[in-house]
């Protein structure tokens, strides 16, 4: 039986230090110095660069582990575009939440075009059941996407303004994104903001009932309720 007290394969740090670090990184829009700094507080000293390692390393696993343990739900997709500078060239990211503010998929492409926006739809298709209604701005790339995806015949396109902020679910899953680029002052490979966003996202859906808005009993409850899935899946990495 695994326990998160033992070391990956070639690693000397427990699983349980392993995660708590990649957890805080992830998490918290701080970077990995930070972490190597609280982790320093509680007796644990490890380099910036070993957290790097864990963080590319393990993160997108465990990401990976809690999208599989995530019900296929949402009777809503919200869809948005924001703009990152990566590397000095611009792209765009695709997000789409459900009705509840989870995120359901975030997608890095060049070109805000109707193959983007096919690929993103279709990307969505094949992790969730067809939607009753999709909400996205006046981007025609969207409707004519849909239009092309017999699977979404029977589904409602609505379209809101984005100057009035009419889709502020999605506007508001967009903040820790920004929040992240300027704290990293800015983003500087494609393939590892990908990676980076995917995994970000995640992690914040496992923690995202447990909010300032939220009940102090219940948000104790959902931290809880986190940390120990969080806990579950340390024990399957190697």
């Amino acid at each position: 039986m695994s326990d998160a007290s033992e070391s990956p394969k070639g690693y000397r740090f427990p699983k349980l230090v392993i995660g708590h670090a990649v957890y805080l990184y992830y998490r918290l829009a701080i970077s990995y110095r930070d972490v190597q700094e609280l982790l320093f507080k509680r007796g644990i000293d490890v380099s910036h660069e070993t957290i790097r390692a864990w963080c590319m390393k393990f993160g997108p696993d465990l990401a990976e582990a809690l999208r599989q343990r995530r019900p296929r739900q949402g009777r809503v997709w919200h869809l948005d575009e924001m703009r990152i500078v990566i590397g000095g060239v611009a792209h765009w990211l695709w997000r789409a939440v459900n009705e509840h503010g989870e995120v359901l998929d975030v997608l890095l492409q060049k070109t805000r075009c109707k193959k983007a926006a096919k690929r993103c739809l279709q990307r969505l298709l094949d992790e969730q059941d067809i939607p009753e209604q999709i909400v996205t701005d006046g981007l025609r790339s969207y409707g004519a996407a849909i239009r092309e995806m017999p699977e979404l015949n029977s589904t409602m396109h609505v379209t809101v303004s984005a100057a009035e902020r009419q889709n502020n679910l999605i506007e508001q899953s967009h903040r820790p994104t920004r929040d992240r680029e300027r704290q990293q002052r800015g983003f500087r490979s494609l393939k590892r903001t990908q990676g980076f966003l995917f995994t970000h996202a995640e992690v914040g859906n496992l923690f995202r009932h447990t909010r300032a808005r939220t009940a102090a009993l219940l948000r104790r409850h959902n931290w809880l309720c986190g940390f120990s899935l969080w806990d579950e899946l340390l024990l399957s990495i190697s």
